[in-house]
Parts: C-alpha cells; sequence; structure tokens
C-alpha cells in the first residue's frame, strides 16, 4: 500500500557499461544527498539472473522495482544468488526521498517513463575492464566479453546517452559526485528537491583587487588565455575614445572603456552550448542537457542581482556568461528556422580556395557556398561562464581582478586567492601599453597566401534580390528589409586566430570588438554598433546603426561623405524606422513613460566608415524577466527590417541560407543582473576543419522603397572592406 508519510519519490538512473565507475558514484551521491533528505540505492547487479540475463535482469527491474517505485509503493524482488546461479533471497527497496539505481540498463528505453532523472557514466574500454576486474577478481574476468557483447547489442537498439540528462566522464579522482550534485541543480526536474544545494550557491561573493597596471590587452590574453580551450575577449579596441572628454564624445566613452578577459577554467567555469531545442553545460567532465528554449534556459541561470558591483567598481561585469547568441534563436522569438537543408548552397560541392565569383555575372554563373557559423557548424549560442576574469578599465588605465568564492566553502577562498596571486604576478611582468607587443608585430603580417573569397551572391543577383525586396515592399509586406549576403573561402592551412584578430582590430578598432575561441571554432569580431545593454539597475539601451559611407584619406572628400551621410533623406528613413522598430521592442517591458530616444541619427566615424547612429532608452518594470527582455528585442532590428516578423520570413526565402553567428549578438550576462550585447557584424568566423579552415564574413544592408541597387552594392563591399584588408585580400569579383 502506499506509504501515507513518504511522497512519491524521485528516482535518478545512473547507466552506463560495466567498469564505468556507476556504483562508486551511486553510493557517494547518495551520501551527498543524504545530508537533507532519505535516500537509497538498488544496484541492478542484484537482479541479473546470470551472465546471459542482461535482458532479462532489464525486464525484472522495471517490473519489480520501478514500477512500484512510481507508484508510491515498497519494492519486493527476488535477488540473484551467483554462487548457486538461481534465484536467491526476497528483497526490498523501502521507499525514501530519493532513489538512486544503478547499473547496465538502469536507463533503458523501458525504464525511462518511470524515471526522473537520466545519468550516464563514459569511460574508455580499457580502464573500465582495469576497474571491474579490480572489483570483481576473477569471478568476471570469464565472462567480460560474453557480457560486454550483451552491452553492445543492448545499447546499438537503445543509445541511453543520447537521452541522458547528465553525461559524466568516468572518473578515479573522487571529484565526481560533488561535480554531479552540482549538475542536478540545474535541472528543471530537481529544482524543488536540491533547494538547499541550490541556495547554498547563492552564498557566492565577489573577490576583486584592483591593480595600478595598464599593460595591453593581447600581451594579458596571450599570457593569461592563449592555451585556453574556451576564451573570450570582449575587448574595447577603440580604447583611445575612452580617455576623450565625456562632454564631447561621452557616448563612445562610455562603450570604449572596459575590456574583459576570461576563460571556463576553476571550480566555477561552465561551457554551454544551445543547439536544436537542448542546451547543454559541461563543466570539469560533467555535461547538463536541459531541452526546452534557449531563452528559458538564460532566465534560469541569468537575471538576478546575485553579485552587485562594489561602489567604486563601474563596470556592469561581476563574472557570469559571456559569449555570443547566433541569428538562428530568432525561431525562438518569433522567426522561423532555417538550416543549410533548406537553402540550395547544402546541395552544391565543398567550395575550393581560390575560387571567386565575377561581380556583375549572369545567375547561372553563381557559386553558392555554405556559411561558415551555420546551424550545421556551430551552435544556436555558446557561451562560457566564468568564475573569474581579467577586466580592463581604459579610462582609469588600470585593471580589475575578479574571482567568485564562497565562504562557507573553505577550498573556493583558497582557489580565487591562489589565481589571484597568479594572475598578479603574471600582469605585473608585461610592459605597460602602448608597448612594442605581438599586436604591433601583427600588424603587418598578412596570411600568405591570402585568402580568396567566395561570394555567395554575385552583383547580379544580390541586386535582384533588392529588386525582389522592393517588389515585397511595395506590396505592403514590409517597409524595410536588411537584406544580407556572406563571403566565403576554405584555406589549406588554417589561419592562426588570435593573430587574425589582432590584425583586425588594428585596421579597424571598435567599441564593440571581441575575440571568441570554443575549440576549433573562433569569432573575431570587429562591431561598432550596441544592441542592448541592461543596467543592474533595469536601464535598456539600444544603439542602432543604419546608414553607411566609407571613409576617404582625402580629408576634404572624407568630409564629404560623412556631410552627404548625415543629410541623406534615405538614410535618416531607414534609422527612423529602426528605432520606431526598437522603441517597441523595448516597450514590451519598459515603465511607459520612461521611453526616449536622446540621439537621434547621429554620425559617428571610425577607422573604415563613417555610421548614423541613434540611441532609445527605457526603464525595466520591475520585477519584469530581464531574460524576456532580450527576446523580446532579439535578433537586433537594424539586422531585420521592418516589421520584424514578417521581414525575416521574406529574408529567409531570399537569403535562402542560414547567418549562423552573423547577425545575432556578443556580450555578457552579469551576475550584477547587467547584459551588455553587440550586434555581430564586421565578424569573421574561423573554423579548424580536417582539410585545413574555414572562413565566413556575412555582409549586408537594409532595402527600402528608394534604395539603389547599385549604392547598395557599393555599401555592401565597403562594409567588407575593414576585415578583408586586414586580411591582405579584396572582394571576390
Amino acid at each position: 500500500m502506499h506509504s501515507a508519510n513518504l511522497p512519491t519519490p524521485t528516482i535518478i538512473a545512473i547507466d552506463g557499461r560495466s567498469g564505468a565507475g556507476k556504483t562508486t558514484l551511486a553510493l557517494e551521491l547518495a551520501a551527498l544527498l543524504r545530508e537533507h533528505r532519505r535516500v537509497s540505492v538498488f544496484h541492478l547487479e542484484d537482479i541479473y539472473p546470470g551472465w546471459n540475463g542482461l535482458t532479462a535482469g532489464i525486464e525484472r527491474y522495471v517490473t519489480t522495482v520501478l514500477a512500484p517505485l512510481r507508484e508510491g509503493l515498497a519494492a519486493h524482488w527476488a535477488s540473484w544468488d551467483w554462487d548457486n546461479h538461481y534465484d536467491g533471497e526476497q528483497r526490498t527497496t523501502a521507499l525514501a526521498d530519493v532513489i538512486i539505481v544503478e547499473g547496465v540498463g538502469a536507463a533503458h528505453a523501458t525504464a525511462r517513463p518511470f524515471l526522473d532523472t537520466v545519468l550516464w557514466v563514459e569511460a574508455g574500454t580499457q580502464d573500465r575492464k582495469l576497474r571491474a576486474l579490480a572489483r570483481d577478481g576473477d569471478s568476471f574476468a570469464p565472462f567480460w566479453d560474453q557480457w560486454a557483447a550483451q552491452e553492445d547489442e543492448l545499447l546499438a537498439g537503445d543509445p541511453v546517452a543520447d537521452e541522458a540528462d547528465l553525461l559524466i566522464a568516468g572518473s578515479a579522482d573522487g571529484s565526481a559526485p560533488g561535480k554531479v550534485l552540482q549538475a542536478l541543480t540545474a535541472l528543471p526536474a530537481l529544482e524543488a528537491l536540491l533547494t538547499p544545494e541550490r541556495t547554498r550557491r547563492r552564498t557566492m561573493e565577489l573577490s576583486i583587487e584592483r591593480l595600478e597596471r595598464y599593460p595591453d590587452a593581447a600581451d594579458i590574453f596571450a599570457q593569461l588565455y592563449g592555451d585556453s580551450e574556451n576564451a573570450l575577449w570582449l575587448d574595447s579596441s577603440n580604447a583611445a575614445a575612452a580617455g576623450a572628454p565625456a562632454e564631447t564624445n561621452g557616448d563612445a566613452a562610455e562603450r570604449s572603456r572596459f575590456s574583459i578577459l576570461a576563460d571556463d577554467g576553476g571550480s566555477y567555469g561552465q561551457l554551454a552550448r544551445h543547439a536544436a531545442g537542448s542546451t547543454r553545460i559541461s563543466s570539469s567532465g560533467v555535461t547538463t542537457r536541459i531541452d526546452g528554449p534557449f531563452f528559458r534556459w538564460l532566465e534560469t541561470v541569468w537575471g538576478g542581482q546575485v553579485l552587485p558591483a562594489p561602489e567604486d567598481y563601474d563596470c556592469g561585469f561581476t563574472l557570469g556568461w559571456v559569449g555570443y547568441l547566433g541569428y538562428q534563436l530568432k525561431r525562438e522569438t518569433g522567426g522561423a528556422g532555417i538550416s543549410t537543408a533548406d537553402s540550395s548552397a547544402a546541395n552544391l560541392p565543398p567550395f575550393t580556395a581560390g575560387s571567386s565569383v565575377q561581380a556583375g555575372s549572369a545567375p547561372d554563373a553563381e557559386a553558392p557556398v555554405p556559411t561558415v557559423g551555420g546551424p550545421d557548424r556551430s551552435d544556436d549560442a555558446s557561451l562560457i561562464f566564468a568564475g573569474r576574469a581579467v577586466v580592463v578599465d581604459h579610462h582609469l588605465r588600470c585593471l580589475y581582478l575578479l574571482a567568485l568564492t564562497e565562504p562557507a566553502v573553505p577550498s573556493t577562498v583558497a582557489e580565487a586567492k591562489a589565481w589571484t596571486e597568479r594572475t598578479r604576478a603574471v600582469v605585473s611582468a608585461l610592459p605597460p601599453a602602448p608597448a612594442a607587443t605581438a599586436e604591433a608585430l601583427a600588424i603587418g603580417a598578412t596570411p600568405t597566401p591570402a585568402p580568396r573569397f567566395t561570394a555567395r551572391d554575385s552583383e547580379f543577383s544580390y541586386k535582384m534580390k533588392i529588386a525582389q525586396a522592393q517588389a515585397e515592399i511595395a506590396d505592403g509586406n514590409s517597409y524595410e528589409v536588411c537584406l544580407t549576403t556572406a563571403l566565403t573561402s576554405g584555406t589549406a592551412a588554417a589561419l592562426d586566430p588570435c593573430r587574425t584578430y589582432l590584425r583586425l582590430r588594428a585596421v579597424n578598432p571598435a567599441p564593440f570588438a571581441a575575440f571568441l575561441r570554443f575549440g576549433p571554432l573562433a569569432i573575431a569580431s570587429t562591431s561598432p554598433e550596441r544592441f542592448l545593454r541592461i543596467t543592474a539597475g533595469g536601464r535598456m539601451r539600444a544603439e542602432p546603426i543604419k546608414g553607411t559611407r566609407r571613409r576617404d584619406p582625402d580629408p576634404d572628400r572624407d568630409e564629404s561623405l560623412r556631410m552627404e551621410l548625415e543629410t541623406s533623406p534615405k538614410d535618416r528613413a531607414e534609422n527612423i524606422m529602426i528605432v520606431d522598430l526598437l522603441r517597441n521592442d523595448l516597450s514590451h517591458f519598459a515603465i511607459p513613460d520612461t521611453l526616449c530616444v536622446p540621439r537621434l541619427c547621429v554620425v559617428e566615424s571610425y577607422a573604415t566608415v563613417h555610421q548614423l547612429v541613434s540611441t532609445i532608452e527605457a526603464q525595466l518594470q520591475p520585477g519584469s524577466s530581464r531574460a524576456e527582455a532580450v527576446a523580446a528585442a532579439f535578433p537586433a532590428g537594424s539586422m531585420t527590417g521592418v516589421p520584424k516578423v514578417s521581414t525575416m520570413a521574406i529574408l529567409d526565402r531570399l537569403e535562402g541560407a542560414p547567418r549562423g553567428i552573423y547577425s545575432g549578438a556578443i556580450g555578457y550576462f552579469s551576475l550584477s543582473g547587467a547584459a551588455d550585447l553587440s550586434v555581430t557584424i564586421r565578424t569573421l568566423v574561423m573554423e579548424k576543419t580536417a582539410h585545413g579552415g574555414r572562413l565566413s564574413l556575412g555582409v549586408g544592408g537594409a532595402i527600402t522603397s528608394d534604395s539603389s541597387p547599385h549604392e547598395e552594392w557599393l555599401e555592401l563591399k565597403a562594409k567588407a572592406g575593414g576585415v578583408l584588408q586586414a586580411l591582405g585580400t579584396h572582394f571576390p569579383g
């Protein structure tokens, strides 16, 4: 009968092949969970009917153990007598708050309907065999191959690892149970159960140390993060603007003040990757899978003011999540998904280095190319959780060393202290900026041979798409269509991503420049455009760019181009339409009377282009979801058009290929509750492949009813110019 004193138990299954470490993990995880609740453990090896009884044992386990436990009843089952090779004594698994079931087949397809959480433990074959034989001695050795064959057959029909909530790299160092418990706290299904553990994580404190040192940020990144597999540098490479008087260049100074450098190292470090409706969070050999929309996951890990910034620290970043959101996340905010399989480009032969499309060629001369950074080659979003970081203040010319600690856990305090001491020593030994650093040496060192790019659209086809966009506008389906294309290149040898970025930032410094490395994928961005900033106090700011002119070496001609942009009715109309769109985006979560436009159509000049910029601000409504506020504005209206949702559908049809990382956002979601995100433009995506490397550069522009196809094509080439110049190459054609 059902126990009146115990609720239906939470059942956690730990599955994996023999010798992976399931039993040890189950026992040690149970010990940790018993601090706040009653826990029992069931071992499948007690129920398998002999060495050829894997499948039969799973059937017994499901019917006599899981089924009654799920009904809130104690389970009574027959054990197996391994010495005498027949059924042994009757045993009982009593009800408890948590029941951990472990063994090969614990999370079999027939068992999963009864389970709350599935863990899969993975280890190499040799390690597993040594571990299993060391535990069971000679009794297992004669049957190892027989049992392994049954495992192979079972898993061939039911790949449990693909369905697991947690993937765990088998480890014999004793660290896994604590890491697994930490990972379990992120699972929505266990949120109530693990409230005590989740509450403990809210006692984190920020260790912060200011250093009166100002080395080159490029040197800091090379010394501290040059060897990190996953590392990020949010780089105000237009740092000279940070020292400008506020009354003459206040907006540029604010945008260019701070640079942030971090990786996913340390006990708090994590890597989150979202693709195909699932977020996977990895840390120290444990990967948690959480199904559902990205922004729903973001809401669970960011939004509260967990770690407010100290009064004498002006940066909104107090550690947290840092990375990119790809354009394809639009499927969560009103747009549709599109993959390379949906595009004509996906069915063409692989592109080769050195091929190019001649400008002005006819449509049948085109050679469309799959985009690097699309859903097939990159995730919809990738972020690291930075539990420690270096922040450069370009205005005060100093550094801040940030690290997380939990005062109640002495090991975290010791770890933060050790990292701070090591980092202080490294940065103190670096020469002050400016100096003859690796960055300076890299400026003139263009790749040899320089990459040759292929345009997904020829000049002819791009102008045809402009005409189609204008037809949509004439039919009343849109007012403005932000049409884009991509330049791609294959290289025989992969470029050095960091050196490539140093060349980009030297040629085209920008307030929202960034270098991100996620394993074989690297992103080098020189974006001048802020997508959205939310301060810890809830002040929202968007700064869209619409309207571009190239810079000219001749000062008089350059000034003429700047004035032409400033007075252009077409460019102002484009910009104002996007301003209206963003006012609407911010209004969903804003206090109504706080919505304002303090700057409208102001020209800002950068190394390679003049840009027309506006600013929209509003105050977030108290209690509103910050993640939902970001989602309401994503993707940036300056990269879609007006109205946003219907125009995104038009763009899907016209472009015929995923934009991938391009047109999304790069930035941080801080534990202070603040966020600062740029629009991913002027951005080179680099990917190492088995055959060398792939490069992709997205470019585009806003199309209105009075757009000139020729002028739009010239503007597109100007936007690509800074990146191509840094690579020592040119626009194809």
